[in-house]
């Protein structure tokens, strides 16, 4: 099957029907989200989709939210253990998403909510978690308008040469800075065409490539949509990209920080609109940054946040690496008008404002994190905060408020916040804070190279 199928709506339930009799598509992914922003699930044989799965969903083991990176079950999760059995939940597939996969073969996938076996939400879910803020944001007369730009390092070297190589002495696919630059770009077109029109035959809006500053970095991206669609989007871009490299003996990483130099970052755009369309945020009468007061609110309510909401933004211990003077990755709590220094980015106006949180690195929950914006936008406008005045200048230099620059850290601002257990429920602080605790005790017990090189000989 040609991958450049055209986008637009999502695939309708009848043509998958039809695709499925006429044997043009025989297999169909179901995926939830697990807590790393990896799609997980099952290929299920296409006609016993159509027969079985359609009408009532498909199980899986509740472990998949209660795992490490490497999927071993650890302890401290309430919601699933060996006391209780390690038993099933729900994938309760969102037709919404379903769409043609179009660098697999006769594929297709839908991805899912999580129950439990009598019907409740999984509320630990990282989708569940984004549809409750904009539950809440709806209510409030809102809906939440995204946009992600995920960067990406690219490697002339397979994933298993990679893995085998201890992922040493890789081939970057760029051996310069190659940020805009069309030669640079050229030398790795046929692989980012391909992961462009596959991505549209998916049924996303491309937008355009562009390499970036690291060797071999670069982005692709997509059109801004509603938070969940954006969201849905994401993690099956993030997955078909690594997918596609590995078809043609490549690999890249999304990882927050590879090397010393500049990380992969995942730059999030967000604006609100009224239910009817209407840009609360903009106002043409504010000549400085065209803000309405909800605008300023909105963005007030990401300052006083963004703190103890870090851990949704940098999940990982090496998400904090990124956050270094002069590299592009913030280190001050501040905002500014098309300031890149700043956590907080104003960008357009009118219908096109938006705020850029330039916190999140690659390795980004999209749905966690974008959870976190929408919550904390709205507890901005609720509680009528003031703006502070914005930052001109280097906000490297700004001796406010910092970016919380250890997972440790972090995890402490989220524990110890009241907001957090009020916003997001109990279950998920605590859910999440032993995701961290796990991975802070794991990454204490390793053994690096960097402790090799210092000690081997010299101590």
């Amino acid at each position: 099957m040609s991958e450049h199928m055209s986008a637009g709506a999502p695939m309708s339930v009848e043509q998958l029907k039809t695709d499925v009799a006429s044997g043009r598509i025989d297999t169909v992914i179901v995926a939830i989200t697990d807590m790393q922003g990896r799609l997980q699930g099952k290929r299920v044989h296409a006609p016993y989709f159509v027969e079985h799965v359609l009408p009532h969903g498909t199980e899986g083991c509740n472990y998949l939210l209660a795992i490490d990176v490497d999927m071993n079950t650890v302890g401290g999760y309430a919601m699933s253990s060996w006391d209780s059995g390690y038993g099933d939940l729900v994938m309760a597939h969102d037709l919404a998403t379903l769409r043609r996969v179009p660098w697999h073969e006769g594929t297709a996938m839908v991805q899912a909510d999580i129950h439990w076996l009598d019907g409740r939400d999984v509320v630990a879910s990282p989708r569940q978690i984004l549809k409750k803020q904009l539950a809440n944001l709806a209510d409030a007369g809102m809906g939440a308008f995204v946009g992600t730009e995920l960067e990406f390092i690219l490697f002339n070297d397979t994933y298993e040469k990679a893995w085998a190589q201890g992922y040493r002495d890789l081939t970057p696919a760029n051996q310069y800075n190659v940020d805009y630059s069309i030669l640079g770009t050229s030398r790795v077109e046929p692989l980012l065409r391909r992961i462009r029109l596959a991505m549209d035959g998916a049924g996303m809006v491309v937008e355009s490539a562009k390499g970036e500053c690291n060797f071999g970095q670069h982005e692709i991206a997509f059109l801004y949509a509603d938070a969940l669609t954006t969201c849905d989007n994401h993690v099956v871009y993030k997955t078909g990209a690594k997918e596609i490299a590995a078809q043609e003996g490549q690999a890249l990483t999304f990882m927050a920080k590879w090397n010393e130099r500049e990380g992969n970052s995942c730059h999030i755009h967000l604006s609100f609109r009224g239910l009817d369309g209407s840009m609360v945020m903009a106002d043409d009468a504010d000549q400085a940054h065209g803000l309405s007061d909800v605008g300023r609110s909105f963005i007030a309510g990401q300052l006083a946040h963004m703190r103890e909401l870090s851990l949704l933004f940098a999940p990982n211990i090496n998400s904090y690496k990124r956050f270094a003077p002069g590299s592009f990755a913030p280190t001050a709590v501040e905002w500014g008008r098309d300031n890149r220094t700043c956590s907080a980015r104003l960008v357009g106006r009118g219908a096109g404002l938006r705020l850029e949180n330039r916190v999140p690195g690659g390795d980004v929950n999209p749905y966690l994190a974008v959870a976190g914006m929408v919550a904390a936008g709205l507890a901005g406008i609720k509680d009528n905060l003031e703006l502070r005045a914005e930052n001109t200048g280097n906000a490297y230099q700004s001796t406010g408020e910092r970016v919380p620059t250890s997972m440790v850290d972090a995890l402490a601002l989220w524990t110890g916040s009241r907001w957090i257990a009020d916003t997001f429920g109990a279950e998920v602080q605590d859910h999440y804070a032993n995701m961290a605790r796990i991975e802070i005790e794991q990454f204490g017990r390793a053994v690096t190279d960097w402790e090799k090189f210092r000690s081997f000989e010299r101590m």
